[in-house]
């Protein structure tokens, strides 16, 4: 499970950090709920907390770009009439995943991604080779006071921080 979401983790901001043409924005600072599930999976939705700043949004940016760009045959983002689209082929772990990902909302407030991807073979056990994964995030307001900018408290209290990107490498499946 811890291993499911890690990957959804890096999906996920591999795709919203991979803007190379247009720049998403940057989300408001304080405390974000992310809820991700997976529509007609098993998967249970996992609900988690990220406490975050400007700097750490661009940091986030910063260190899943290499990995997109070392990663990533295509990383396209365009802005849309309604947010923001992205298309990408990237290699993880052996496996080829092509993704689309479409994202709206306010950066301020709340805003939803729904990321459709295939993979030509299993990234990792359990997870199928198609899904479509949808993240909802919405604004709770200030971080708590024993939070820094970057810390997600998992379910289960696990808590890790963003900024601590070796113990995530740590995580992904090795290629």
């Amino acid at each position: 499970m811890m291993r499911l979401t890690v990957l959804s983790i890096a999906a996920l901001c591999t795709a919203a950090t991979a803007a190379q043409s247009v720049e998403l924005p940057t989300r408001k600072a304080g405390l974000w709920e992310l809820k991700m599930l997976r529509p007609g999976g098993t998967t249970p939705e996992v609900t988690m907390q990220h406490c975050t700043d400007e700097a750490t949004d661009k940091q986030m940016t910063a260190n899943f770009s290499p990995m997109a760009k070392q990663n990533c045959s295509k990383n396209d983002t365009t802005q849309t009439a309604t947010g923001y689209v992205t298309d990408s082929v990237c290699s993880f772990g052996g496996a080829t995943l092509t993704s689309h990902s479409e994202i709206t909302g306010d950066f301020n407030v709340g805003y939803a991604m729904k990321v459709i991807s295939s993979s030509d073979k299993p990234v990792a056990a359990g997870v199928p080779a198609d899904s479509t994964v949808m993240l909802e995030a919405k604004w709770l307001g200030a971080c708590a006071a024993d939070q820094r900018p970057g810390d997600i408290v998992m379910p289960g209290g696990f808590r890790m921080n963003i900024k601590d990107m070796e113990k995530l490498k740590g995580l992904l499946p090795k290629q």
